[in-house]
C-alpha cells in the first residue's frame, strides 16, 4: 500500500495536500498523483487497507455472539450513528464514536461519520445517477439559492471519465432528467419487480421503473472482481466489487509512487500567507499525541466531508479572513441540504409463489423523477421533485420473530419462502435555505481543543409538501400495480437521515454570494479547492456521490493545468 508518514517530519513539503480520503478525497489523490504531483493525504482516522482490514467480511450469523446485532455498550458510544439502524456487530468498527466527535443539534440532525481511511466510501449506498440541467438550472429558474456556475455539458465528459474507472452498472433509457451513464451490464429485476414495472409504466405514462444504477461491478474491471451478491458490502468487499477509495482510487494513486498517507491527522486549519495571498499548507493535530504539525504544499484539496470541510474552513482564520477562509460572502456554513427519506408505501404481492431469486442482490429498483420536469408535469403544490428507491423480496425465517407460535410445525413453516412484499421510499430535493447552517462553538471544545460544531437546520414547508405527495403517489402506484395490504408511511425525521449532506461552501458565479468558483476554487484563495458535498449549490433529488467524483476529477485536472501555467 502507500507510503505512510508516521514519522511526522515537520519539514515535509509536498506538491499537493488532500484532506480526507473518502469518495472525493480518494479521487483527488488519484488524479493528482497520476499527474505527477507528490501528494500527501491527511486522514483523521486509522488506516484501513483493502481486504487486510476487513475483519468481518466473511462472517456468517453464527460467527458473531449476537448474530450480527451490536452490543448495547458499543452502541452507547455511537448513539447518533445508531439512529441510522445500520450499525451492527459486523460494521460497527467503521462508524465513529460520538463522544470523540461532539456537536450540538439545535434541531435534530443526524451526522453520520466514519473516521478512517476510505471514510464513508466503505459504507455508502453505491447508488449513482448523473445530474441533468433540470438540476443545474433549478436555482436560476425558481430563484431559490444562487445559480450554479456550471451546466451539464461542463461536467458531462467528466461523468464518463469517472464512470469508466469506477464501474457503474445500469440500464440506459434516454430520459433527459436522468442522463444515461457509461454502463456495465445492469443487475436483473426479480419476477415481482418485472410485473410491478409493467403495471406502473402502463398505468402511469411518463413514469419509469428501472433497476438501480450502482457502483457495483457486474463484470471484472481493472483487476477487480464482480459482485458476488453477498450483500455484505458494509464490512468491506474482498473482491473490490463495489467502489470504495480503499479498493479503487487509493491503490491507483499509490501505484504512481507519488502518494503519502498520514493517518491520525486532524486537519485543524489551512495556513494562509497574507503576503502571497494564498494558502501555503495545513496545520494538523496528531489525534493520538496531540502534537501540532504543519505540512506545506502548492495546492490544497478539501475533502473532509460536507460538514467536516466547512468546519475546517471556519476554523482557518487570519487577519484577512476573520470569519473563516474564503468567507468574504458570509455564505460559508450556510445553505445546508439533505434529501428527505423514509416516506413511501409497502404492500404484499399475490402470485409468483413458485418464483424466487438467487443471492442477495445489493441493489433495488429506481423510479426517476416525473414531477416538475416539463409544462405537462408541473404542479403548484411544491417546487423541484423526487424519485423512489425500493424493491421486492420474499419474507424469510425472520418473519417468525416475535410470534407466539412454537413447535415442529411452526419451525417447518419458517423453512418455506414467505409472502412476496414490495416497497418504495422517496428521496426528495431540499431547497438551499440560508438559515440552514453550521457554525463554530468556540466555548465548547473537543478533546483536541478545537471548537465544536453547532448544526441548525430543518426541512421546511416545501420539503414537507413533497413528502405528502410522495406518500400519496406511492400508495396509488402500488394499488394500480396490484399490491395488497398496502400501508403508506412517513417516518417523520429531522435532516441527516438521507446521509446526503450538501452545501455550506457553495459554488457560484459571484464571489459576493458564494464561496467557490466554477472550478471549485475558493474565490479569494485560488489554490484551495473544495470538491466534496460542501461545494453543492443545490441538492437535486438523486444521489450526489457520482457528481462529487466528476467534480473532483475535473477540478484536479484544472489544478494541474494551472500549476503548469504557474497561476497557483
Amino acid at each position: 500500500m502507500a507510503n505512510f508518514n508516521i514519522d511526522a517530519k515537520k519539514d515535509m513539503t509536498y506538491d499537493a495536500i488532500v484532506i480526507g480520503s473518502g469518495i472525493s478525497g480518494g479521487w483527488a489523490a488519484k488524479e493528482l498523483c497520476e499527474s505527477g504531483l507528490k501528494t500527501l493525504v491527511l486522514e483523521r482516522g486509522r488506516l484501513v487497507e483493502h481486504v487486510i482490514d476487513y475483519p468481518t467480511m466473511n462472517n456468517d450469523p453464527w460467527d458473531t455472539e449476537l448474530r450480527g446485532a451490536a452490543a448495547a455498550e458499543e452502541l452507547k458510544e455511537r448513539q447518533i450513528n445508531a439512529r441510522t439502524g445500520f450499525v451492527g456487530e459486523n460494521n460497527i468498527h467503521f462508524f465513529a464514536k460520538d463522544d470523540e466527535n461532539p456537536y450540538k443539534e439545535v434541531k435534530p440532525f443526524m451526522w453520520v461519520r466514519a473516521n478512517q481511511m476510505g471514510g464513508r466510501s466503505l459504507l455508502w449506498g453505491k447508488q449513482c445517477y448523473r445530474w441533468s440541467d433540470l438540476d443545474f438550472e433549478a436555482n436560476a429558474k425558481d430563484g431559490h439559492g444562487v445559480d450554479w456556475p456550471i451546466r451539464y455539458n461542463d461536467i458531462k465528459d467528466w461523468y464518463t471519465y469517472v464512470e469508466k474507472f469506477a464501474g457503474i452498472s445500469g440500464e440506459a433509457i434516454g430520459l433527459p432528467q436522468l442522463p444515461d451513464s457509461h454502463f456495465l451490464p445492469p443487475m436483473e429485476l426479480n419476477c415481482v419487480e418485472k410485473d410491478v414495472k409493467k403495471r406502473i409504466e402502463k398505468e402511469f405514462p411518463g413514469r419509469n421503473m428501472i433497476i438501480g444504477r450502482v457502483a457495483h461491478l457486474t463484470e471484472p474491471l481493472n483487476g477487480r472482481g464482480q459482485c458476488q451478491s453477498r450483500n455484505r458490502c458494509d464490512r468491506g468487499c474482498p473482491y473490490g466489487a463495489y467502489f470504495s477509495s480503499n479498493a479503487v482510487t487509493l491503490p491507483a494513486a499509490n501505484a504512481t509512487g507519488n502518494l503519502t498517507i498520514r493517518p491520525f491527522s486532524l486537519a485543524d486549519s489551512i495556513i494562509y500567507d497574507e503576503e502571497k495571498g494564498k494558502a501555503v499548507g495545513v496545520r494538523v493535530i496528531d489525534s493520538e499525541t496531540k502534537e501540532v504539525l504543519e505540512y506545506y504544499a502548492k495546492i490544497v484539496f478539501c475533502n473532509a466531508s460536507t460538514i467536516g470541510t466547512t468546519q475546517l474552513l471556519l476554523n482557518s482564520t487570519s487577519n484577512r479572513f476573520e470569519n473563516g477562509l474564503g468567507n468574504d460572502s458570509g455564505e460559508l456554513g450556510h445553505n445546508l441540504m439533505d434529501h428527505t427519506y423514509r416516506v413511501g408505501a409497502m404492500g404484499k404481492f399475490e402470485g409468483h409463489e413458485d418464483g424466487y431469486y438467487k443471492g442477495r442482490r445489493p441493489n433495488g429498483i429506481y423510479i426517476p423523477r416525473y414531477r416538475n420536469i416539463d409544462e405537462k408535469s408541473t404542479t403548484d403544490k411544491f417546487l423541484r421533485g423526487y424519485g423512489y428507491q425500493g424493491g421486492a423480496g420474499r419474507a424469510n425465517w425472520g418473519a417468525g420473530a416475535n410470534q407466539e407460535a412454537f413447535g415442529g410445525e411452526f419451525k417447518d413453516a419458517l423453512m418455506k419462502p414467505g409472502d412476496w412484499e414490495f416497497f418504495i421510499t422517496g428521496f426528495a430535493e431540499c431547497l438551499p435555505y440560508h438559515e440552514n447552517q453550521v457554525s463554530l462553538d468556540k466555548d465548547k471544545l473537543d478533546k483536541w481543543g478545537r471548537p465544536t460544531l453547532v448544526i441548525d437546520a430543518e426541512f421546511k414547508e416545501n420539503e414537507l409538501a413533497i413528502n405528502k405527495q410522495i406518500q400519496i403517489d406511492a400508495v396509488e402506484m402500488l394499488e394500480k400495480a396490484g399490491l395488497k395490504d398496502i400501508v403508506g408511511f412517513d417516518n417523520e425525521h429531522g435532516m441527516g437521515y438521507g446521509i446526503h449532506e450538501m452545501g455550506t461552501a457553495r459554488m457560484g458565479k459571484d464571489p459576493k454570494t458564494s464561496v467557490l468558483n466554477a472550478t471549485n476554487q475558493v474565490h479569494a484563495v485560488k489554490n484551495v479547492f473544495v470538491t466534496d458535498g460542501a461545494c453543492m449549490t443545490s441538492s437535486s433529488c438523486v444521489n450526489p456521490s457520482l457528481t462529487y467524483m466528476a467534480l473532483t476529477a475535473r477540478a484536479a485536472n484544472h489544478a494541474v493545468s494551472e500549476l503548469k501555467k504557474k497561476n497557483l
